[in-house]
């Protein structure tokens, strides 16, 4: 194990929360200048640390707990019949394995993405840059999962592989295809992968009990929740 002790942390200023529009929110950022190195990662992971861009950070909020990290311990996994018919509904897709990259067609997908399901949140409007900084970032550990349909570029999961599972980073998808549940399946098929990898878990961020948007991750069961220092199964 790493001695995480010597690890140096650095807490921002409060500022308004993007879930809880009454809450003010602080996040806890691993040093920049730490070599972003994967069994570091993997270790924070496991106490519900998530990576954004080049940082690795977790909530830090001084009154509030509502973001609990969540995942999912796939080998205990079973799919509910909404969930086998998402499956079926998507068995036409190819999915690849790609480096991280920026080029027009993963950006056009995202910005329509953005413009149609989240208009409403602190990522609109989508842009170049923000897509570079937020998602393409040259990581070994990093991949883009491409789901086509007969070449069609229909979602991108970008997604961490680490040696304790896979952290789901970010998903988009195009917004016209509803009827697939183009983002469910996503989750799907990373716990498929995960197990043909032999890993433990996939991780899904965090969940906020009374966020309507994170509802959908208590829907994939058993699912686990870092609550007071430890892994608990949701029940």
């Amino acid at each position: 194990m790493t001695e995480l002790a010597r690890l140096k942390f650095y807490a921002t200023q409060p500022h308004p929360c993007s879930y809880l529009l009454e809450e003010q929110a602080t996040t806890l950022f691993l040093d920049p200048s730490q070599p972003m190195d994967v069994g570091v990662y993997a270790e924070l992971s496991e106490l519900g640390f998530r990576r954004s861009g080049d940082h690795l950070y977790r909530p830090h909020c001084q009154r509030c707990t509502a973001c609990i990290p969540a995942r999912i311990p796939v080998a205990r996994f079973a799919p509910n019949r909404q969930q086998r018919r998402i499956f079926k509904r998507n068995a036409s897709l190819e999915v690849r394995a790609v480096r991280p990259s920026f080029n027009e067609e993963y950006y056009q997908l995202y910005a329509r993405y953005i413009e149609q399901r989240h208009a409403d949140g602190d990522m609109y409007p989508p842009s170049r840059e923000q897509f570079s900084t937020f998602l393409v970032r040259d990581l070994p550990f990093s991949c883009f999962f491409e789901f086509r349909d007969k070449g069609q570029l229909l979602a991108i999961a970008v997604t961490d592989v680490l040696p304790n599972g896979l952290s789901a980073v970010y998903t988009f998808y195009e917004p016209d295809e509803e009827r697939r549940s183009l983002g469910r399946f996503a989750i799907l098929w990373q716990i498929d992968e995960a197990v043909r990898r032999d890993l433990q878990a996939v991780y899904l961020g965090y969940w906020i009990k009374n966020c309507r948007k994170m509802n959908y991750k208590t829907q994939y069961r058993p699912i686990e929740l870092f609550v007071n220092q430890r892994w608990v199964v949701l029940t």
